[in-house]
């Protein structure tokens, strides 16, 4: 059974159930890391690559403040399995209003997180937004535009995104600003699907100018912009 290359996080409050979870995650075969917070877990996030989110229902019911934004943003951003611990044996919970999800860990681990592309989270909140962009990768210049922006990427929609491969450095320059920036690409969405072809990038450091011009575009500043959902 073919099972994603990178980590599961699983959350729950409780020592005893956060053990039965990763336990039950690597007997699985899959690679898991355990939590005792949801906070732990996003800055895990913040910092690597992660295939999925397996969570102690108990615990997404009792967090509260920070640690229930942070629950709700985790949720939305990998795929997600709620689950009730029963001794060793691992029991699907919906809640009311959430989205659909696995009827068992097997399929979760070896469909839903393996068909998703490890990703680490992302520190800024996106926004719309539809710039004018030339990339320069290995000696080519491609035409593009933004989709939308945050202080720390963009997505840059490109019809033959196949072209571009991960990890790989490239510099982006944003026509009606006027200026280039330093980037690497973190993922690339073929065409062909039910939303638009194209690249995430990472934007390298942002001087003072840079940060001008993207406080006139974002509304917003830097300090205070987390990629957070309210729950």
């Amino acid at each position: 059974m073919l099972l994603p290359p990178h980590p599961i996080l699983v959350v729950s409050y409780t020592d005893e159930t956060r053990a039965a979870l990763a336990a039950t995650v690597s007997n699985n075969g899959a690679l898991a890391v355990a939590c005792a917070t949801f906070c732990e877990a996003e800055n895990l996030a913040l910092a690597g690559l992660y295939s999925g989110l397996l969570v102690d229902l108990p615990s997404i019911i009792k967090s509260k403040g920070e640690e229930k934004i942070v629950a709700y943003t985790l949720a939305n951003f990998f795929p997600t399995l709620r689950v009730r611990a029963m001794g060793s044996m691992l029991v699907p919970m919906a809640m009311p209003g959430s989205a659909k999800q696995d009827k068992s860990l097997g399929d979760f681990l070896s469909i839903t997180c393996l068909a998703f592309v490890a990703r680490t989270l992302r520190v800024f909140r996106r926004h719309p937004a539809c710039i004018s962009t030339l990339l320069h990768c290995k000696g080519e210049e491609y035409r593009g535009f933004t989709l939308d922006l945050s202080w720390g990427g963009a997505f840059i929609v490109d019809v033959y995104s196949e072209r571009f491969v991960g990890e790989t450095d490239i510099a982006v320059s944003f026509l009606e600003c006027g200026f280039t920036l330093d980037a690497a690409i973190r993922w690339t969405k073929p065409w062909g699907g039910r939303t638009a072809p194209g690249i995430g990038i990472c934007f390298n450091e942002l001087d003072e100018s840079v940060r001008t011009v993207f406080s006139g575009i974002l509304k917003t500043s830097r300090e205070f912009d987390r990629d957070r959902l309210a729950a």
